[in-house]
């Protein structure tokens, strides 16, 4: 099994990547962390083969931990998970050897897709290693496994819709244990009412959601929307 540390300082969000790298075959989650100190403590207790690692955490830089931990001799593997998108950023983590950089909002095919290609290397050193001794094909193949495919944009979607928004919406009413209503679904996903109650419309005529009103006092009544378990 491959042991990863999900680190993100948002509870709600590390807590979707861990099930996300539960659902992975040959994947499982060690620990968790919502700050450098803690990522950086979790990676000298114990074995950490993996970690996922947000840029914005609330001591230090997701960087800055990883330049720490290559100063403290733990050459662990990195998957920058970020909402940081600017150059500078993508840069320093490639010189400072992070395997993948998947920025957010992302899908569960997005993360699959980049563990996948990190079991896919693990298993290409594994056996080139073996030899002790390698040339070009063994250098090739091994960079080579570290790459992804394009992804494909999802059919159905109206335009204007995002594969990563609508996944975030989805995952948020399948963990509600009641029906919410658009303001409740925008303030759990950090979007606008306005853009959570297009895609909230979008999903109930696609069969996924399930509306209901609720009538209060005066006034018109509540939508509210529910997981609809396929």
């Amino acid at each position: 099994m491959i042991d990863v540390l999900v680190v993100d300082d948002d509870f709600r969000v590390a807590e979707i990547n861990a099930r996300y790298v539960g659902k992975v075959p040959g994947f499982r989650v060690a620990a968790r962390a919502h700050s450098a100190a803690q990522a950086l403590a979790a990676v000298e207790r114990a074995p950490i083969d993996l970690v996922l690692l947000d840029h914005y955490l609330p001591d230090r830089t997701g960087l800055e931990l990883v330049h720490q931990m290559r100063e403290n001799g733990h050459g662990t593997d990195v998957i920058m998970i970020t909402a940081a998108s600017d150059v500078a950023t993508v840069q320093a983590a490639m010189r400072l050897g992070a395997l993948h950089y998947l920025v957010k909002p992302f899908t569960f095919t997005a993360l699959r897709t980049r563990l996948d290609s990190y079991a896919a290397l693990r298993r290409t050193v594994d056996r080139v290693g073996g030899r002790g001794v390698t040339g070009q094909e063994q250098v090739d193949r091994i960079f080579g496994a570290l790459r992804t495919a394009p992804a494909l944009s999802s059919p159905g979607l109206p335009s204007g819709h995002s594969e990563p928004t609508t996944d975030l919406i989805c995952d948020v009413l399948h963990r509600a244990h009641h029906p919410l209503s658009a303001h409740e679904v925008a303030a759990e996903t950090g979007l606008s009412r306005s853009t959570a109650q297009r895609y909230l419309r979008h999903l109930e005529q696609a069969g996924r959601l399930r509306l209901s009103l609720r009538y209060g006092d005066a006034g018109r009544p509540e939508h509210r929307y529910a997981w609809v378990a396929p």
